[in-house]
């Protein structure tokens, strides 16, 4: 049976995480893909990598996964920063930017956020047609073996809410967040079922002790807690 757990946007919380896995593995799924943004946000983000490598069978890398490797002079991002080691931000270093598989004779495509960057923030609820379906668009940035070949479906994270759009060119599958959701918030990931001759997607939501998790944030003295505080509890966004 091939079934696959998505997760993505872990940041730092390592209690939503280690409630996520548990609920993978109580579902027997074998293999999990990871798309990206390990860190930041939340206090652990060394202990999230640490899990993320030995229950992950692959990992792409985040936006904060690339913007952590830089020096900075932004005290925010400086914190996080020294959080993590250097063996952390070697192996952050050495992520891909995208999985491509093939299941079912689909074309799968996993990204963080677009085909041409983890920084790119593409929400079909406020884009344009054009622009949604420019994620199944192949780029520089892919090195797709057949460039006259696109997914028939994109899995994808950065904005922390989960969804599931069907266009002409294919489904649009955003798979939510593990430690910093926006919609509900129980964490949040999405299981690919290539068991039988169609795939499936599958969204699971997984409740966790968000107080427990702030209070190891408050108690570790991270910056801006109290908006830390807002999005764990009520999933409500710091820059709403």
């Amino acid at each position: 049976m091939t079934k696959i757990a998505i997760i993505s946007d872990v940041h730092g919380n390592t209690t939503a995480l280690k409630a996520v896995i548990k609920d993978i593995k109580m579902r027997k799924i074998e293999r999990t893909f990871c798309l990206g943004d390990l860190i930041g946000k939340g206090p652990r983000s060394s202990e999230c990598i640490t899990l993320i490598q030995v229950n992950c069978e692959k990992v792409i890398r985040g936006n904060w996964d690339v913007l952590i490797q830089s020096e900075t002079d932004n005290e925010y991002i400086q914190w996080f920063r020294n959080q993590i080691s250097n063996e952390d931000i070697q192996y952050l270093s050495s992520l891909p930017f995208h999985i491509d598989l093939e299941l079912n004779g689909q074309l799968i495509r996993f990204l963080h956020a677009s085909p041409r960057s983890e920084f790119e923030r593409i929400i079909p609820d406020f884009e344009p047609l054009e622009k949604c379906l420019s994620m199944f668009d192949n780029s520089e940035k892919v090195n797709s073996t057949n460039p006259d070949r696109r997914p028939d479906i994109v899995f994808y994270g950065d904005l922390h809410t989960a969804f599931l759009k069907t266009y002409k060119n294919g489904i649009l599958c955003n798979v939510g967040s593990v430690g910093n959701s926006l919609d509900l918030t129980t964490a949040s990931y999405a299981v690919l079922d290539g068991s039988y001759s169609t795939n499936t997607i599958q969204f699971v939501r997984v409740p966790y002790n968000q107080r427990e998790e702030v209070n190891t944030a408050k108690a570790m003295g991270i910056p801006s807690y109290d908006k830390y505080y807002n999005e764990i509890m009520f999933a409500k966004y710091r820059n709403a």
